[in-house]
């Protein structure tokens, strides 16, 4: 597998860079009035009096389905106002949070029950001192949750800095995305030699999805995916088009290599470019792993998007949902500690805040632009809109990925995670069989991004759920170039019963990183090798990107499947 070169990467940063002008300084956010608790219809509020005649402690269980996030409200020292106290729950399975009437937490697991004193709020004003994203309270029973600044590439930063401060900058940013990022990650296949067609390559995989459907005049001839940074059993360095390999030292992950034009047909004709261009695909049995979801430090935010048309937009509201704030709920843009030793896998989420509403269509007017929605840890950011493609996760662990409709509103309190991105690559009908979404041709009605002359064909990342019998998989897979339609065609081929949009145009968009187990020891693989320029390096190892430092974009994760409790 060859490693491709880095330095042209980095030369079309720095190219953008001088582009798109000087990066800014992340800055400080407004302090919040609280709006968006109102949003949380089953928070449970609790409060009980001070020692001392201190005033009152209010803790907040935001979801207790979910029973992962508190927020625990006290007053100053000296009693001039309030402090908010964001805590996680590292054992929602497990472990129980009250505010008991001497004006203590009282933390119960396993029948055994401990007292953790929060007045005077010394401890609490430790923590929220020490430069953490999660630091440790309670022995270790709880963590605060401190806001960090998330880490963003120069590209993202001046991209940021234009959209936000510079008249017409958006028109420089999409200048840049038709020329210089077009076709800037394009994978193109290179045929087998006779020596590279090993034998292991034709092994089944026990435990993959079905292999995908090819078109009957396409030759399946093995193909060299240079690109390709997973490690798979038998693939070395040949693939069979279509075909599931095993991911070397994670069991219950596959990878895949495909190109469209050799895909059973479906949909509109594909461009002679996108035809060709290799897409590579990562499927997870969702047997042996959990699904998260996590919000960066900056993105999505919480405002208007500037594709909103203007009758969607009321003045009086700095957002959609009457918020821009999440304060004084705390955004870290990381995987918490007590999940890192069970994380196998993280990939990006999905479109910024700016790219998602629509301008056009019916959605563009109803509900304010339909602004994709977002939920973390049963904690509403952003509501989820009815039409919208969503990936979501329920309180019981359950993954779900489905065309969110007005009905559902009432499930809401057993959503855990939920993650809205535009409208439905794949789809299937009542009692149908799954067919191209219905906007995938459509390109202001289905909001798929690119620019105003309809130029389609990027980088592009989906994801979809695959089923057969009682066996379920979810599969990322990455479009080195492709329109929503290429995206389409091959989520159909793979057997996607429904399948939706990420994120699109560059690396730090398209990320995906693996974490297998080889000889005892834990590394990371990239899907493409070009993506660890995301991850920091330290003078000891490399420090990957969502579960070593803050980002400030958001977030899958997956986790191997704890034992029942």
């Amino acid at each position: 597998m060859r490693r491709p070169d880095a330095a042209p990467l980095r030369w079309r940063l720095a190219l953008a860079g001088w582009l798109l002008g000087a990066a800014c300084a992340p800055g400080q956010a407004a302090p919040g009035d609280r709006a968006i608790l109102d949003l949380q219809s089953s928070r449970r509020v609790e409060s009980a009096a001070l020692p001392g005649g201190a005033g009152q402690a209010v803790l907040t269980q935001l979801n207790p389905a979910v029973n992962a996030w508190l927020l625990l409200s006290l007053p100053t020292a000296d009693g001039s106002g309030r402090v908010d106290y964001h805590l996680e729950n590292p054992d929602p399975r497990g472990q129980q949070v009250h505010l008991d009437p001497a004006g203590r937490l009282r933390i119960s697991r396993e029948g055994s029950e401990e007292d953790c004193a929060i007045w005077p709020a010394l401890a609490f004003e430790r923590a929220a001192r020490a430069r953490l994203a999660y630091a440790p309270l309670c022995q270790g029973r709880l963590s605060l949750r401190n806001a960090l600044p998330g880490h963003r590439t120069t590209l993202e930063a001046t991209t940021e800095f234009l959209r936000d401060h510079v008249w017409g900058g958006g028109a420089i940013v999409g200048l840049v995305k038709r020329g210089l990022y077009r076709d800037a990650f394009v994978e193109r296949e290179r045929p087998a030699s006779p020596a590279e067609l090993v034998e292991p390559a034709f092994a089944v995989a026990a435990g993959a999805p079905p292999d995908a459907r090819l078109d009957t005049l396409a030759e399946p001839r093995p193909l060299v995916a240079e690109g390709m940074g997973i490690a798979a059993l038998g693939a070395g360095p040949a693939w069979l088009p279509g075909r599931w390999y095993a991911a070397a030292g994670l069991p219950g992950v596959f990878a895949s290599v495909a190109q469209p034009h050799g895909m059973a047909a479906a949909g509109s004709a594909l461009d002679g470019v996108e035809r060709q261009a290799l897409v590579f695909l990562v499927a997870f049995d969702l047997a042996s792993f959990e699904l998260g979801f996590a919000l960066g430090t900056e993105h999505p935010r919480l405002g208007w998007s500037e594709r909103a048309r203007a009758d969607q937009v009321d003045p009086k509201q700095p957002g959609p949902d009457g918020f821009a704030d999440a304060a004084p709920l705390v955004r870290t843009g990381m995987l918490a500690p007590a999940l890192r030793s069970r994380v196998v896998a993280t990939f990006t989420g999905g479109f910024k805040r700016e790219h998602a509403a629509f301008r056009y269509g019916a959605l563009a007017g109803v509900n304010h632009g339909s602004h994709y929605g977002f939920v973390e840890q049963g904690v509403v950011f952003s509501r989820l809109q009815p039409g919208l493609s969503t990936l979501l996760v329920t309180t019981d662990g359950a993954v779900e990925m489905k065309t969110w409709a007005a009905g559902d509103e009432q499930r809401l309190a057993q959503v855990r995670h939920a993650r809205q991105n535009g409208t439905a690559l794949v789809d299937r009908p009542a009692g149908g069989a799954p067919r191209v979404g219905g906007l995938v041709n459509r390109w202001g009605e289905g909001n798929w991004s690119g620019s105003n002359d309809e130029q389609l064909r990027s980088l592009r990342a989906g994801a979809c759920v695959v089923e057969r019998g009682e066996r379920r998989w979810l599969v990322y897979g990455y479009f080195s170039s492709a329109t929503p339609a290429a995206m389409a065609r091959v989520f159909l081929a793979y057997g996607c019963r429904y399948a939706m949009h990420l994120d699109m145009n560059a690396l730090e968009h398209t990320y995906l990183a693996l974490y297998p187990s080889l000889s005892g020891r834990r590394r990371i693989e990239h899907l493409a090798p070009g993506m660890s320029v995301l991850d920091q390096q330290s003078a000891e190892a490399v420090l990957p990107r969502f579960l070593a430092f803050p980002d400030d974009r958001d977030f899958f994760y997956l986790l191997s499947r704890e034992a029942p409790k």
